[in-house]
């Protein structure tokens, strides 16, 4: 059997190829971005936790000729925030730190990573600044030791300079409330 000059092309499933593709890579990329937003991070635990805090020296923020280390800040409590003004969530937990700090219960040490310096000083001015001091590491040198990989973390140092709590991504009020206040008690309660 021959076929007819007049009837229409037969359409080669070929052509749907190109949209097969296309839709595969999506549900890939899809399926992708799911995973990578692992609700476990929060939870990941810190090898630092009841070891000394990390040895830095790094300048100010508003004082840039000024250098703050880790000896400075012994003799009271801290909780040092990790941020910087290109992380969306630092401007999700802003305001939870923001009221946290009012309380005055504890110095609140920021510190700006890998982030430039007018973006930074921008950013504050735009937010509002809730840090007693705000560090800045730059080139994230001294973020390595304290095995910083992400913004925001919040980090729990007691007053001779151990860490006691971390927390990985933003702050709530939950986590406020559950976690820091009854750690920052404990501490309170040793001195």
């Amino acid at each position: 059997m021959t076929d007819n000059p007049t009837s229409p092309p037969r359409k080669s499933p070929m052509r749907w190829l190109p949209l097969a593709v296309v839709a595969v890579l999506g549900v890939l990329l899809f399926a992708g971005v799911r995973l990578s937003r692992n609700p476990d991070r929060e939870a990941l635990p810190s090898p630092l936790i009841g070891k000394p805090a990390p040895e830095f020296s790094l300048p100010l923020l508003h004082e840039a000729g000024r250098l703050v280390s880790s000896s400075d800040l012994r003799g009271a409590p801290y909780l040092l925030n990790v941020w910087g003004s290109w992380c969306p969530e630092c401007r999700v937990e802003h305001p939870v730190l923001t009221r946290f700090a009012e309380t005055k219960r504890v110095r609140v040490i920021g510190y700006n990573w890998k982030d430039e310096h007018a973006d930074a000083l921008r950013w504050l001015e735009q937010f509002g600044n809730p840090y007693f001091m705000v560090l800045t590491d730059y080139e994230g040198k001294s973020a390595i030791d304290w095995g910083i990989y992400g913004a925001p973390e919040t980090f729990l140092v007691d007053g001779a300079g151990v860490i006691r709590w971390k927390h990985v991504g933003p702050l709530s009020d939950a986590v406020v409330n559950d976690e820091l206040l009854p750690m920052l008690a404990e501490i309170e309660k040793a001195r």
